[in-house]
């Protein structure tokens, strides 16, 4: 069954086998993850790819990373993306991504993936890869790192950045005294009490009434919208609990990629206008590790910034006379969109060297 545009992500990761489009692209979730298949549709695809995106948008990739996804879906891959959301124990999270991957990937060898008429017999025996941007390339080294089994072949590692919180949460040390004197005063007041007893179907019910009056694509904009705001209490909480730092912190990090990454593997990915990315450390740190396991690190740097990876299509409407301005936002959108197509053939022409 194809839904609308209209349905509810949240509603797409409660449960069950759902087929749903975005933007006119095909997504099945199976498990807690979401599935694209290789388009134009293949005898076989090339490779299964598992995909991470960043922190907050990595929950609703589908809307953040779908033109990025499906270039790597007209390359011939099967992408699995795993949502997650965000905490300040990255190892938990890396735990919970790898436990994620493997459920929703035996599912498919077992099964199959009808809705794209791929037997099990198709997809076994294929190899594995991983993309991952951002705070998902962090957990892709940290899975890497912490399991040697059922890992990737290679991994594509994109504009990698792990620094401590205080530096990637501005202010950051005085955010928590801060919320801790605040909340007495928040639950006190009645709204309080009533957003903490409403009822998720109370606030489906609202959202879904929003949504009636609303277009497609700003439809589109509220499923992102809410499951960013999904995550925002948890993580208010550990914050209001003192947490103040990130687990494990960036120097264990090191040490741990250092002593034990297992992929094989791995290309590093950067771009020229990015002023947060730590890829240079990162090769630092992996080298001598990935030359003891005999296998291969490279480093490119291409063109583009940190959200080249989740670059989305400008929603530009002409009018009724072709104007200079008309010009400049088309130019602009296929000069991103350009960017972002040049990262996935990157990324797929990388692969191939390791999918025999």
């Amino acid at each position: 069954m194809v839904a609308r545009t209209t349905k509810m992500v949240s509603d797409v990761y409660a449960g069950g086998d759902t087929t749903f489009r975005v933007n006119s692209k095909m997504y099945t979730k199976l498990d807690s993850c979401l599935v694209i298949p290789p388009t134009p549709n293949r005898a076989k695809p090339r490779a299964i790819i598992k995909f991470l995106g960043g922190a907050f948008i990595g929950a609703v990739p589908e809307v953040t990373y779908g033109y990025l996804i499906e270039f790597l879906a007209r390359e011939g891959f099967l992408v699995v993306v795993v949502p997650y959301n965000v905490t300040f124990d990255h190892s938990q999270a890396a735990k919970q991504v790898y436990e994620r991957f493997h459920a929703c990937l035996g599912t498919i060898l077992t099964s199959g993936l009808p809705q794209a008429n791929l037997s099990p017999a198709q997809l076994e025996d294929l190899p594995l890869f991983s993309v991952g941007h951002s705070n998902g390339a962090l957990l892709q080294l940290l899975t890497g790192s912490l399991f040697s089994e059922k890992i990737p072949k290679a991994n594509a590692i994109i504009s990698y950045n792990n620094r401590p919180a205080t530096e990637a949460v501005p202010y950051f040390e005085q955010l928590g005294p801060v919320v801790s004197q605040m909340m007495p005063a928040v639950e006190a007041t009645p709204f309080y009490s009533i957003a903490r007893n409403a009822s998720g179907d109370v606030w489906k019910m609202m959202l879904d009434a929003a949504r009636s009056t609303l277009q497609e694509t700003e439809q589109e904009i509220l499923n992102s919208l809410t499951k960013f705001v999904d995550q925002l209490p948890s993580v208010m909480n550990e914050v209001t609990q003192g947490v103040s730092e990130f687990k494990p912190t960036p120097t264990e990090n090191r040490d741990c990629f250092k002593c034990s990454y297992n992929v094989e593997h791995t290309l590093l990915v950067k771009f020229n206008f990015d002023t947060i990315d730590e890829t240079d450390i990162l090769e630092q740190t992996l080298k001598p590790r990935v030359e003891s396991l005999g296998g291969t690190l490279e480093k490119v740097t291409l063109s583009g910034n940190h959200i080249t990876p989740c670059i989305q299509e400008p929603r530009w409407q002409v009018g009724k006379l072709y104007t200079p301005a008309d010009a400049v936002a088309q130019g602009l959108k296929s000069l991103s969109l350009n960017e972002t197509k040049i990262l996935a053939r990157t990324i797929s022409d990388w692969f191939r060297r390791f999918e025999s």
